[in-house]
């Protein structure tokens, strides 16, 4: 598995990526695939690794409020003390489900984790355990078991940090061909690429320096297809080349602790103190945000969600406990114990940015409007990028039934043999395989709606989903207020 993080579908071609446009022709191009809400790195890596939605699986977004790990502030999920303490707590289960990497180790297998982001350790956070003597993780230039990178920096040299992405992806590269495969192509590796994603947040989707960043990446799937060759495994290696998540243009960048001090609304980002009953904890992802109401007040939430109803950015909102004009956090499958009162979505539109690429949002995040970011349930967010080549898929065929990135680890253990010990909620991708069943699924798609109407106007927004074999895919949601 090849991620191209923020890897666009529509930026596919024979120009920009040639030789992903060679991989497509040579396998099976995803046409409908689906990242999951938030559309954000460390949520859909979870749910890539694991076949499971991120209320199940635990990640639920990039950064979250967990006051049993930090009382004060907002974790960022993937931080190793972060990881650690919450394993501690749950008994090893931080990520609640098993990833691909420890379900293949289980059944006696190898494997090699390269990511030049720190996503790489929610994929496999095995330490020294007997399970994964022989199998390593590397996470922007970290590594488990500890000395694994400190060996490959004295020949590669020290890993390059941000904003040096596409340094970085070429160092992971190297480490994974050079390193990890030094003796044999393991049961199952992942190499994970910080490029487009981090060139397109300090621009924006189709600048120069994005579609550099895209042509390097291009590159190390170059290297990889060759580090098979020389390996004699091309032949018995299925390759999966697939984005996290899409990507959009910011429109406005929404202060929106200042829009929501000065409707009266005591919103802090951090406690200086214990809270106090009127507190409300944002935790700003981009182009999503989560509010956690103190003591889960009922009154302070309805409040808070009629405000974002009546603003000009909110785009879908999702509410844990049942309110007009929300969906449930059930819905968008983010609810678990750790979930937030209420999740805002911003609103998006299918405009184009200065150079012509469609795609504009709101966002809450230091990045100014014209720069490039993601996680709403935007179509350009919700839709990414999915090609699947080797001996286990058809040729030259593009699938456009509905996939998401939930039933890549499904497949992955369905070639590998692999039966987990539940069943994932994702699906096998079965109708782009060499063996496709005559009859195919029919999928069903529903738009689900949620209005409030007040006496100045009305609310309104959608939620569209598509269900195939019983597994749920985000297409996109929206929202506006309509004044009378």
């Amino acid at each position: 598995m090849i991620v191209w993080d923020g890897m666009r579908p529509d930026f596919v071609s024979e120009k920009n990526t040639p030789a992903l446009a060679k991989l497509a022709h040579d396998g099976v191009t995803f046409r409908n695939n689906h990242a999951v809400f938030p559309s954000a790195t460390n949520v859909n890596g979870t749910a890539l690794n694991t076949g499971a939605y991120p209320g199940h699986n635990g990640v639920i977004a990039n950064h979250i409020y967990r006051p049993d790990i930090d009382a004060k502030k907002s974790i960022d999920v993937e931080v190793p003390a972060v990881v650690e303490k919450g394993d501690s707590l749950s008994g090893g289960n931080y990520i609640s489900v098993p990833t691909i990497a420890e379900l293949v180790q289980r059944n006696g297998g190898h494997t090699a984790i390269a990511t030049s982001k720190t996503v790489g350790l929610l994929l496999d956070r095995h330490k020294d355990s007997e399970r994964g003597k022989n199998s390593i993780t590397l996470f922007a230039g970290a590594s488990l078991p500890p000395d694994s990178a400190a060996s490959i920096a004295k020949i590669l040299g020290p890993f390059p940090i941000a904003p040096k992405f596409a340094q970085g992806d070429s160092w992971t590269t190297k480490a994974l061909t050079d390193f990890l495969w030094k003796d044999g192509v393991p049961a199952f590796s992942l190499l994970w690429l910080s490029e487009p994603d981090g060139s397109q947040h300090f621009t924006a989707p189709g600048t120069e320096a994005a579609l550099a960043a895209i042509k390097s990446s291009d590159e190390n799937l170059m290297l990889v297809r060759a580090a098979l060759d020389r390996q004699h495994a091309r032949e018995t290696t299925d390759v999966f080349v697939v984005s996290d998540h899409g990507f959009s243009t910011i429109r406005h960048m929404i202060e929106l602790p200042k829009v929501l001090a000065s409707a009266g609304f005591h919103v802090v980002t951090e406690f200086s103190e214990a809270p106090k009953p009127d507190d409300i904890m944002m935790v700003g992802n981009g182009g999503a945000v989560l509010f956690y109401v103190t003591g889960h007040d009922e009154a302070l939430t309805h409040r808070l969600v009629e405000f974002l109803q009546r603003s000009d950015f909110a785009g879908v909102i999702f509410t844990k406990a049942a309110m007009d004009g929300t969906f449930g956090l059930d819905q968008a499958k983010i609810d678990n114990e750790h979930a937030p009162d209420a999740v805002l979505a911003f609103r998006w539109n299918d405009s184009k940015n200065q150079f012509g690429i469609p795609g504009m949002i709101d966002a809450d995040w230091q990045r100014a409007a014209g720069k490039g970011t993601h996680a709403t349930l935007s179509k350009f967010d919700m839709h990414n990028t999915f090609i699947a080549a080797g001996p286990d898929f058809r040729r030259g065929e593009v699938d456009e039934l509905p996939s998401g990135n939930v039933d890549l680890a499904p497949t992955i253990a369905w070639i590998l043999g692999i039966t987990p010990p539940e069943k994932m909620d994702g699906r096998v991708l079965s109708e782009a395989m060499m063996d496709a069943p005559t009859k195919l699924p029919t999928p069903k798609t529903t738009t689900l709606e949620a209005t409030h109407k007040f006496p100045d106007g009305t609310w309104r927004s959608y939620l569209r989903r598509t269900e195939l074999d019983g597994t749920i895919y985000l297409d996109e949601g929206n929202g506006e207020f309509v004044a009378r």
